[in-house]
């Protein structure tokens, strides 16, 4: 990963929502759309948490990012997710203590959890927090428009349904 943009994205989306703005940034929520049949635990955009959401669901309102009032060329977003594969032994039931913890063990070993740096589409004056877009093979594509997916002119496009393909491209890096 570059180190430039590295240390750029902290430097320009931070967290917080104690207000309408910060100087020279705005708050606005943080969304997220997933594509895939996996259940997302938890969303972080630079270090700050999101919605879980379930398969082939939705989350959000969860304040906040702030962003940037003018759009700065080669912005970028850290994501980090974790992602519940369902490959866990069936659920014992809670009347056998040693089953469940080792049932619960198995489970939280069985998480995956994912980072990329991801490009912030250029924005002008109007711009709604950010919604993060799971795809499948990991992924990512974010958006700030205002405007709600599936809606004509929404920039992402990709069916809510996704199927996991057989065989994934290279990763992002």
């Amino acid at each position: 990963m570059n180190k430039k943009a590295v240390w750029l994205v902290p430097l320009w989306l931070l967290a917080g929502c104690a207000g309408a703005g910060y100087g020279d940034y705005t708050a606005g929520d943080l969304r997220g759309i997933n594509h895939t049949p996996n259940v997302i635990n938890f969303v972080k955009v630079n270090g700050y948490g999101g919605p879980n959401i379930s398969a082939y669901g939705d989350g959000g309102g969860y304040c906040c990012v702030l962003l940037p009032r003018k759009w700065i060329p080669g912005m970028e977003a850290l994501v980090e997710w974790e992602v519940d594969p369902k490959t866990a032994s069936p659920f014992p039931g809670y009347t056998d203590r040693e089953k469940f913890d080792k049932w619960a063990t198995e489970v939280r070993a069985s998480f995956r959890r994912h980072s990329v740096v991801v490009p912030v589409p250029e924005y002008g004056e109007k711009r709604c927090g950010m919604t993060v877009h799971f795809l499948p093979c990991n992924q990512v594509k974010v958006t700030t428009v205002c405007m709600g997916y599936g809606t004509p002119d929404y920039p992402i496009k990709e069916p809510r349904n996704l199927p996991e393909p057989e065989n994934c491209p290279v990763a992002q890096q």
